[in-house]
């Protein structure tokens, strides 16, 4: 998992309340348990304005040039800006990946659904929660200057316009910790491969019939 430090990102103003999976992933896509290739098909009903499947070539497919993420002004935007309950619906993990493949590395939201909250950190992707003032106010920034960028400080735990106002957001220590040094959940597990190794020697010299061929 990538390691998230500090980031100074352009950021995209996603004006809705009540986001769900089905909508940042779309139920089609769920085939495939690999993490990566989601990209093209965030927010897959929204940006195009022809239904998506698997396997298409989604180059050729109509872009819908009114979806907030088409506009030119927005392209390599690397954090969301949104609305209550983002992420609500179903516990799909596709949901994280296809943002992080899309290239979005954080979220600025008033709240979040509990799942999703818990799947970004397990897959790099920092949410970060805000009071509804402070979201209104970087939404009225951020449409009225073209090129707005953020810098996130994740181990100051502070969200900076380029202005200079700044504001503080809480962070569960240990999701901190796993972020800053890009652990995920199978990362933290190898960082006690030895005593795992040792936990097996053992068992194998104490129950050596658990182990017959």
């Amino acid at each position: 998992m990538r390691k998230f430090e500090k980031l100074t990102g352009l950021v995209v103003p996603l004006d809705r309340a009540n986001v769900d999976t089905d909508a940042i992933i779309p139920k089609q896509y769920l085939k495939s348990i690999k993490r990566s290739g989601f990209g093209p098909n965030l927010f897959d009903d929204w940006r195009y304005l022809d239904p998506g499947e698997p396997g298409m070539d989604h180059s050729r497919r109509r872009v819908n040039p009114e979806f907030v993420l088409n506009r030119p002004r927005y392209q390599g935007a690397q954090i969301l800006l949104t609305r209550d309950n983002f992420g609500c619906g179903s516990s799909r993990e596709h949901a994280p990946w296809a943002l992080d493949d899309f290239g979005i590395r954080a979220i600025i939201a008033p709240s979040y659904a509990d799942i999703f909250f818990n799947n970004s950190f397990k897959n790099g992707l920092l949410p970060i929660v805000l009071d509804r003032e402070a979201v209104d106010r970087l939404f009225k920034e951020c449409e009225m200057t073209p090129g707005y960028r953020l810098t996130i400080d994740l181990a100051a735990q502070t969200v900076t316009t380029p202005a200079g106002a700044s504001f503080t957001f809480e962070v569960d220590a240990f999701r901190k910790h796993c972020l800053l040094n890009g652990l995920d959940d199978i990362d933290l597990t190898l960082q006690h491969v030895g005593d795992i190794k040792a936990y097996e020697e053992r068992r194998r010299n104490e129950a050596p019939w658990l182990f017959a061929k």
